[in-house]
Formats: C-alpha cells, structure tokens, sequence
C-alpha cells in the first residue's frame, strides 16, 4: 500500500463538514480493508504521535522571551498566544494535526468493524485497544489546549471540543460538553486497557501501562484525586523504571535520550517557535529553585553566552528541540501518584514516591536529603513544585495551571513584559481555553470559546 493512501485529509478536512474538496478521492482507493492495512495506519510515527498542539505550552509560565525575540516570531498566532491576546487564530495545524490522529483511528476501527477477531485474536485486540488510545490521546491533548479547565460543577454547561467517533467525513462537527468530552476521553482509555498488551516492543506504539498512564492524567486534569492514585498506581505496578542521572551525559547538547527507560508513551508537540533554545529563557525563580546537587540542574539547562545571567533549555525527552515532548513517562506517574497520594491521606505513599523520583534526579556523590514532611499542606506544595520542576517543557504546566487555579491556594497571576508594556494573564481567565481556529468556526459554525 502506497504511502499515499495513508494520507486522505487535506487541511481543515478533519473538522467533519464537506465541501473541503473539489473532488472526493477514489474511496475504493483510499480506504484500508485489511488487518494489516490497520496495523500500518497506526504504525506511522508522524502522523500518530507528533503534531499535538503546543499553544497551551508557549502561553505557559516556566519561560520568558526578549522583546526582540518576540518580535521576530513569524507565526502570529504563537506572537499572540505568548502575551494572551484575544485575535482570532489563524493557523489551523495546531487542530487539524491530533484531528488527523483521530480520523486515522476511526479508520482502523471501521476496518477491524468488518474483519473477524478470532482469526488473529492478539493482533486484532492489540491494533483495536491502539486505536482507542491514540483516539483518547488526541482527544485529551485538544482538550487541554481549547477547551476550559474541568469543574464537575459546570462540566454539563461548559462546551468541550468536538468528539469525532467516525471516519465519515460528511458528519457536521458540533462541541460536545465538557462532561461528555473526558467521559468519551476516560472510555476510550479504559478499552485500550482491555485490549492492549502488557509490553511493545515498537516504538512509539502503546502497551496497557500507557493506556493506565493516560487515564492518571486525565483524571489528574479533572482533579479526580481517587481515581488518578488508583490509575497512577496500576500503571506503576505493570512497570516502574526511572533513569538514574548519575548515568546521562549531563553536558551533553541533548542528555536525554529519545524513547529512554522512563518513556511509557513517546510523542510531541507541532513546532513551537516561542519554545526554541534561541529564544526561550527559563524563568529566573524556576531556576533557582533547582539545588545544586539536583542533576537536572545540568541535564535540562545551559547557560546562554550571548544573554549572560539567562538559560536554555535542553533536556528534551522527544530527541529533538524544534518542539515538546508531550507523552507519558514513569517519572510523571511517580508524581501523578504522589501528589494523589497526600491528597487523598495516604502521606507515607506520597514521601516515598517523590523520594524515590528524586534519588534518582541526585549527585550520587552527596548525601540525598530525604523529604520527611509531614504537614500535608506543605508536603503538596513540595510536591507541586517538584512536579512542576521535573516536566518542565513536557507540555503539562498549562493543565496544571488551569487546574491548580481552581484552588484559591495555588491560583496565580501569570505576567509578561514586552517592550515596557505589562500583559496579565488572571487565575480562571476564559483565555486558559484558547480560541478555536477561526476557519473552523466559520466552516462549521460551532461556538467559539468565551472572552
């Protein structure tokens, strides 16, 4: 099968309403029928696993650009999101990427409608919980980045995003709620946790761990504290392994290594000018707050020559620098777990898992200085701050901030300075969901998200 026929949307195709082409393509050509056809639509590691939307990211707080450097970004969408204005988005690939992912799963789903599971059971069931976890990934990355912060008050009454559940391009898209949205997320994930193996051995592929990850995540996001602890905890006890610091090459360009022992699911972000090493400053306090003995101090940052006092970041776990690892490793489960863990009065689990997270982030040659509070207030906020310090650039803190500000303890005001001229960003803003692009608005006439 030709590459091409993988290959049937063109752009602002994947927002279900037709008359985006001028002919329709042969559809006795274009539309697999086989099991391995399936196998092969989800084997395609561009398509499937990069391109998720990095807008979320470049609006989020751990960084900082010159002015100078804002203004020579080309795309004034990312220009825009940086200082949160309200234009219109004009760039559609932030949403027409995961909504291929999407179409590409359906599409294997279809196939596998017509094809007999007990012929070859393991493949089948492997290919049909694949499709299911790459369907709840894209959905949740859309999710995170355009639709508002989940409150199980209003969650009925918030509009989400569109939940594509067919490959039928003729299908009007219309937003689903808020509600609807992370149940069709959470029931997606949980098939692929039926149906998908304990271990892969493809890369880029996901086993029952990611699918168990995926769903701590995304109930991390609905501040489900129960429910992330328990899948947070299944994920842990399929598999565990952390990479231990003391063992990369912490001066190198790129330390981290792409698809290393603690990557449970690879994938990452569309490009993200904002985000680049040239023009990205990390925060100052962020920093700072890194001990010095901390090995990620070395691993994730590098002093800039040019802008003395400044650092970059380079502890990319995607293997490349031109966007975001956006995928799920072990070292954020321990985090999900331990965090759900002092939430839910389970303090002794939370110390531990962020102890152990840390040995391995520590100067093998210094004494580790164990975490040992016991005041659960405190005990979060450290292990907030340690979680916001180990996914740096791992496309998270835009959720967190969304979900965190919900709690007048944790809420905060985001700030910007662009030649002299101050832009805030309030805790709860309706900006934490950013615009849908404006095309799809007009194509399909769905609501637009509120300013």
């Amino acid at each position: 099968m030709r590459n091409y026929l993988l290959y049937v949307l063109p752009a602002l195709l994947c927002t279900g309403c037709s008359g985006f082409l001028d002919i329709k393509p042969d559809q006795k050509m274009a539309i697999p029928n086989t099991l391995e056809h399936a196998d092969l639509l989800l084997n395609d590691y561009t398509s499937m696993n990069t391109g998720y939307p990095a807008l979320g990211e470049i609006s989020a707080d751990d960084y900082f650009l010159r002015s100078n450097n804002w203004q020579s970004i080309s795309d004034m969408d990312e220009r825009q999101a940086y200082i949160w204005q309200d234009e219109d988005i004009v760039n559609t690939v932030q949403w027409q990427n995961p909504y291929q992912t999407i179409y590409r799963s359906n599409q294997v789903l279809e196939v596998l409608g017509e094809l007999d599971r007990n012929v070859e059971t393991a493949k089948y069931d492997k290919i049909f919980g694949g499709a299911h976890f790459y369907r709840a990934f894209a959905l949740h990355q859309v999710a995170r980045v355009f639709a508002p912060a989940y409150d199980p008050n209003s969650a009925n009454q918030e509009l989400g995003i569109p939940l594509r559940l067919s490959p039928d391009l003729d299908i009007k898209s219309i937003r689903a709620t808020l509600q609807q949205t992370f149940e069709q997320i959470t029931n997606d994930y949980k098939q692929a946790v039926m149906s998908l193996p304990i271990t892969e051995t493809l890369l880029g592929r996901p086993s029952k761990a990611s699918a168990y990850a995926g769903l701590a995540r995304m109930y991390l996001d609905m501040a489900d504290y129960e429910q992330a602890y328990r899948y947070a905890d299944s994920c842990l006890g399929i598999y565990s392994a952390l990479q231990d610091f003391n063992d990369v090459n912490l001066g190198s360009a790129m330390p981290i290594t792409r698809f290393n022992k603690e990557v449970l699911f690879s994938a990452a972000s569309s490009l993200a000018g904002p985000l680049a090493q040239t023009f990205a400053r990390i925060d100052t306090n962020l920093y700072k707050s890194y001990y010095d003995d901390d090995l990620r101090k070395q691993a994730f940052f590098q002093h800039n020559t040019n802008d003395v006092g400044t650092y970059a970041f380079k502890g990319t776990y995607s293997g490349s620098h031109v966007g975001v690892f956006v995928g799920l490793t072990t070292s954020e489960l321990y985090l999900i777990r331990s965090e759900a863990a002092v939430r839910t009065n389970r303090p002794d689990q939370a110390l531990s898992d962020v102890n152990h997270l840390l040995m391995h982030r520590w100067n093998e040659d210094v004494p580790y200085p164990d975490i040992t509070e016991q005041q659960p207030d405190r005990l979060l906020e450290i292990i907030l701050d340690e979680r916001r310090k180990e996914l740096i650039f791992r496309g998270q803190r835009w959720a967190d901030l969304k979900r965190l500000n919900q709690d007048p303890r944790f809420a905060k005001t985001l700030m910007r300075n662009i030649d002299g001229q101050e832009y805030r960003l309030e805790p709860n803003s309706p900006k934490y969901a950013i615009k849908i692009p404006l095309i799809v608005i007009e194509e399909t006439g769905m609501e637009q998200n509120k300013r």
